[in-house]
């Protein structure tokens, strides 16, 4: 008994108060981002995670088994400092990490190939596309060297200007079967 209550019921009652918090957390958790941002495990997801953790196993240890009190928390505790800490440099820190835009630049679109779908005159513009993991990426285009470039001819991109890219024939040293 704490406060008058069964711990059973202090732990299931702290269980269920993290889990909104955390759900809550999910909604806003744009807000706390920059919140002590080089401490580690000084993060909300990870204090959230390691309370509820914790709730959880007392709970679990004290319906089911007959170890002491303070033995059941302790229990619970380093179960969950072990859990918080896996999941800290396993999931959140990787996933902060990647890279999930597939946004591109300009300057990434030099040195690539692209093919031509509305032909390019001497001193005009046409217009290519590339294929790249991103999708396939249409932009204006004007010859790099003055040169007339026919529908379907494979360019190569020298350089890009104003949003318009420069290109040039290309022809691939692999053969194309």
């Amino acid at each position: 008994m704490l406060f008058g209550f069964p711990l059973a019921t202090i732990y299931l009652t702290v269980l269920i108060v993290i889990g909104l918090c955390t759900i809550l957390y999910l909604f806003f958790s744009d807000l706390t981002d920059g919140v002590a941002e080089g401490i580690p495990f000084f993060d909300p997801a990870v204090i959230l995670a390691f309370i509820s953790i914790t709730a959880a196993g007392g709970y679990l240890l004290e319906t089911f088994t007959t170890i002491s009190h303070f033995i059941n928390f302790l229990l619970a505790a380093v179960a969950s400092s072990i859990l918080s800490a896996l999941l800290y440099y396993f999931l959140l820190v990787p996933m902060r990490t990647a890279e999930v835009s597939l946004a591109y630049t300009d300057e990434s679109l030099a040195g690539q190939t692209g093919k031509v779908i509305v032909p390019i005159p001497i001193d005009g513009f046409g217009e290519i596309i590339i294929e790249s993991i991103n999708g396939v990426i249409s932009k204006r285009a004007a010859s790099f060297d003055q040169t007339e470039i026919p529908y379907d001819q494979e360019v190569l991109i020298i350089e890009i200007k104003e949003g318009t890219v420069y290109v040039t024939a290309y022809e691939s040293a692999w053969p194309t079967n």
